[in-house]
């Protein structure tokens, strides 16, 4: 394969956000252009007026961005390319590959009703179909035409299909396509065709929802004299109940996923192994999956979504993600809850202590936000953990704040002194200084969230108290 060879496409309708399935597309196609040094082609496919949205486009666009799959061409537009679609099926009727047909939609279901009843498979019949020594029926005073693709009525159609192995259709199973409708605009699959063949593209790595169009598809670029691109048909990603993935297993829109708290390193990963595998290699950057990537390695099964998984990768990525980063994601999240940070601790330096627990950056934002609000502990716990008998230990361990060097090197054997003088285990000091300094009894080591409060914080919050 040689670098100016590869060009691959990612071809979504605008008619809602950018969903998982899509964006594995997107991924697999992006990877191959790249390991081949090609081009990757970003194409809107929005000839659906009624139900594509600018809104749409720009979840799509802002998923990609997210993922960091750049195209090196487009967006390109469909509606902006009417004019081209119209110049070539005006070639084609020129041609005889097309054909005005003046049946009205009710006629052309009538007359698969008819052979529905008579057992047959329903189809267009060709009623308008020119052939050799026929005539035609007299045209309809004031009916606009569909114009119809004139399918070849015999032979087979047949592909290597890159996922599935070879796949053969005769071409009997096919009737003949409308290309364009009434009032002149094309339909999707004829667009398709088009674009596919003016944007040079080598290999068209989709779903496996679009098999049934790939025999039409190639019919009409034959006809047009293209040269047929690769096809590879991807199974479709199942809820981990086995069936199709929705709304009901969680979040399908791309988007849904930076707002929990996920990386876009982790999701490029997961879905990488979605349908591919490189042996028994689970993490890896995109560098190398790039140069890992072919189209041999992808499953012919349908792959299971596994949040689980996806929360071990993410955690993963966390851990390796620069403190900074972490913060910038984290900020937002505690502002919304009110956080104050002046005079509060660094928070590149709380997520250093949080985020090797945490499976999301909105799970490290839940355990930082102790550090940037008033500690509010509920009161049974007060009452419980704060009692006369260990309030002697609490004024001990106050007085040593005071001078102990601040570290949590320094900390942690100075709490030692205090329950060795005291006579009382871990738990029965640690479990009242968590309430007084951060609110909660649960945090991480006493001697790490301490360190971090700074001494005068844990001096005053233990004042209160004492």
């Amino acid at each position: 394969m040689t670098a100016t060879q590869v060009r691959t496409r990612f071809a979504p309708s605008p008619t809602g956000y950018l969903h998982l399935g899509g964006a594995r597309t997107a991924l697999f196609s992006w990877a191959y252009a790249r390991r081949f040094g090609g081009t990757f082609v970003l194409r809107i496919e929005d000839t659906d007026v009624e139900r594509s949205t600018p809104e749409a486009v720009q979840a799509i666009i802002e998923g990609m961005q997210w993922l960091g799959l750049e195209h090196d061409e487009g967006p390109f537009y469909q509606m902006k390319r009417m004019d081209r679609y119209r110049e070539v099926i005006g070639q084609m009727l020129e041609q005889g590959t097309a054909y005005y047909c003046y049946c009205t939609p009710e006629e052309v279901e009538a007359m698969r009703e008819r052979q529905r009843a008579a057992g047959e498979k329903p189809r267009y019949d060709g009623t308008w179909r020119p052939e050799p020594g026929k005539t035609l029926p007299v045209i309809p005073e004031g009916r606009k035409p569909v114009v119809r693709f004139k399918n070849p009525q015999d032979g087979e159609v047949s592909w290597n299909d890159v996922v599935k192995g070879p796949i053969t259709i005769s071409n009997r199973e096919l009737d003949d396509l409308v290309i364009a409708r009434p009032d002149g605009t094309p339909t999707y699959n004829f667009c398709v065709v088009v674009d596919d063949w003016d944007m040079k593209i080598t290999h068209v790595i989709r779903g496996d929802d679009h098999v049934n169009n790939t025999p039409r598809q190639i019919n009409i670029l034959k006809a047009l004299g293209g040269t047929l691109p690769e096809y590879g048909h991807v199974p479709m990603i199942l809820g981990a109940d086995g069936e199709k993935l929705s709304k009901r297993h969680g979040a399908v829109s791309v988007m849904d996923y930076p707002a929990q708290g996920y990386l876009p390193e982790a999701m490029l990963n997961y879905l990488a192994r979605l349908g591919w595998s490189h042996g028994d290699d689970e993490i890896f950057s995109m560098q190398q999956f790039c140069e890992w990537f072919d189209l041999d390695h992808l499953t012919k099964a349908p792959a299971q979504f596994n949040p689980e998984k996806l929360n071990w990768l993410n955690n993963h990525y966390i851990k390796l993600a620069d403190n900074a980063r972490l913060a910038d994601l984290v900020r937002p999240l505690l502002q919304v809850q009110g956080a104050v940070f002046e005079g509060a601790p660094d928070l590149a330096a709380v997520i250093a202590l949080l985020k090797d627990r945490a499976n999301t950056v909105n799970e490290i934002a839940a355990a930082a936000l102790m550090f940037y609000r008033q500690p509010a502990p509920d009161a049974a716990l007060v009452a419980q953990h704060i009692t006369e008998a260990i309030k002697p230990a609490l004024a001990d361990f106050a007085q040593r704040v005071a001078t102990v060097e601040w570290s949590k090197e320094a900390i942690a054997p100075m709490i030692k002194e205090v329950l060795a003088a005291h006579g009382i285990k871990m738990p029965q000091l640690a479990m009242p200084l968590r309430l007084i300094v951060a609110g909660q009894l649960q945090t991480p080591a006493i001697d790490a969230v301490l360190q971090l409060f700074g001494r005068e914080a844990v001096q005053a919050r233990l004042a209160a108290y004492l």
